[in-house]
């Protein structure tokens, strides 16, 4: 299966695609989506929509999954988030893409943990998972990244698949120690 992972922003949008089958990761593509902080907003969100629409026809992924809105101090910033987010969802919807959103807080646990993470801490485990070698990588780029690991860990997870401890127990013995 192949996951499109996005973190959304305003001047920086990052992106990561990322293969899942029998649970091995395959890196295929990442990188940020830059917009000129000069543009006018409007044209910004164009920006976005586009790149991500042009990524989706390259990559052909199936699932899509996206960072939710995270609330600071600067309820402006929030907005612009949001705004950002939505035209990522609509670049998803008007590909029938399978779509999937996660908090920062649960991509962090997935991926490093500990949803308390560092950006650094998020970013040498993205590296370490996806044998990615190259020596500049953004954290926008391995946030998305994280965003399309998470989702390819939450979508296998037995946990998700057993509706008790019990039906756990008999879908998972091997994982049962004594």
């Amino acid at each position: 299966m192949r996951i499109l992972g996005v973190d959304p922003g305003t001047i920086f949008t990052g992106y990561g695609i990322v293969d899942f089958e029998g649970n091995e990761l395959t890196h295929i593509s990442s990188g940020i989506i830059k917009i000129p902080s000069t543009k006018d907003f409007a044209p910004r969100l164009r920006i976005i929509y586009d790149k991500l629409n042009s990524l989706i026809k390259k990559f052909h992924p199936e699932e899509f999954a996206l960072e939710t809105s995270f609330y600071g101090k600067n309820v402006q910033s929030a907005l612009k988030i949001g705004y950002a987010r939505g035209v990522s969802l609509l670049s998803a919807i008007h590909n029938d893409l399978e779509i999937k959103e996660y908090s920062p807080r649960e991509i962090k646990k997935a991926v490093v943990g500990n949803g308390a993470a560092s950006k650094e801490q998020v970013q040498y485990m993205i590296r370490k998972l996806l044998f990615i070698r190259k020596t500049k990588i953004k954290f926008d780029e391995s946030d998305a990244l994280a965003v399309a690991v998470c989702h390819a860990f939450k979508i296998t997870s037995p946990a998700k698949k057993s509706k008790n401890w019990k039906e756990f127990v008999e879908a998972n013995p091997g994982k049962i120690i004594g």
